[in-house]
């Protein structure tokens, strides 16, 4: 303890002692201490070891970067597949609504046509039916007349013939059986 003391006391007036051992000073000490463990360093390889950590870094992060690239080729073929399935589907939309108009002209020219056809055949069904009603009243008209001749003229013979034009009249009939 009176070592310390005088150490300190030697310290107190400006003026301290560097502690050296076989004459030699600190900072040789320090350079000694620092020459070994770099030569520590050499002897165990731990430039390799380092390099070869940072070797296997490097190779690591290359593996993801060449993992990143594929996998951003892998979607970008996938977005292109994708945006050429689109354009493909907008072209079959656009097809079908082209095929849908196409249909739907179609089948409004045949409605129009079958209209026409059937607005025809009824104005030629109207016409039979108008027609066959005229011949109708003509067969009436004609019956009638018939009907109204054979009684004027059965009234007129029943004024102008007798029971003896008659029995003559009956008997030419029978001679001429």
């Amino acid at each position: 303890m009176a070592d310390i003391m005088t150490l300190l006391a030697s310290g107190a007036d400006g003026h301290h002692a560097e502690p050296s051992v076989f004459g030699i000073d600190t900072y040789q000490w320090v350079a000694l201490a620092m020459a070994v463990l770099i030569g520590v360093f050499l002897w165990k390889k731990v430039p390799g070891i380092i390099t070869g950590g940072l070797d296997a870094k490097i190779a690591a992060i290359r593996a993801a970067l060449d993992e990143a690239k594929t996998l951003r080729a892998e979607a970008e073929a996938l977005r292109a597949e994708y945006a050429a399935k689109i354009a493909g589907a907008e072209k079959d939309a656009e097809a079908m609504l082209a095929g849908a108009r196409e249909e739907a002209d179609a089948i409004r020219a045949k409605a129009e046509a079958d209209s026409e056809v059937m607005v025809a055949r009824r104005q030629k069904m109207a016409e039979d039916k108008i027609a066959a009603a005229e011949r109708a009243a003509i067969a009436d008209v004609k019956a009638r007349a018939v009907a109204a001749a054979a009684a004027a003229s059965k009234v007129l013979i029943a004024k102008a013939h007798d029971g003896d034009a008659d029995r003559k009249l009956a008997d030419e009939v029978i001679a001429s059986l």
